[in-house]
């Protein structure tokens, strides 16, 4: 299940990506501004995926215990960072690549000693 879990987390990461677009197209200024954000492609695209990722991750629910899902779904950090510094042009700060390996090396030891 950790495959499936991983799965889940890009196309969360991926949403991510998304709303960001969206976002940047109609900046959000007070609550009709969100509205208004809600109604671009990018967003509706995002929610979608987002929608598409709770199901996959559901299913992983229900084949593994939350101890294990839960902290390999953490991976959607790094895959967001990998993808906004791809496709956003951000950039990752030495410390956040720190903070990013530790994050790495936590989900990897949950995977290990669930084997």
């Amino acid at each position: 299940m950790i495959f499936i879990t991983l799965i889940a987390a890009v196309i969360a990461s991926l949403s991510q990506l998304l709303y960001k677009k969206g976002v940047d197209k109609a900046p959000i200024k007070g609550v009709a501004g969100v509205l208004k954000a809600f109604k671009t492609k990018m967003m509706m695209v995002g929610l979608a995926g987002y929608l598409l990722s709770l199901v996959v991750y559901l299913y992983a629910l229900a084949k593994a215990p939350l101890s294990v899902v839960y902290p390999v779904f953490a991976s959607s950090f790094i895959f967001t960072a990998l993808f906004s510094t791809r496709f956003l042009g951000e950039s990752i700060s030495a410390r956040r690549v720190v903070g990013l390996a530790l994050v790495f090396v936590g989900i990897v030891m949950v995977a290990i000693y669930t084997l």
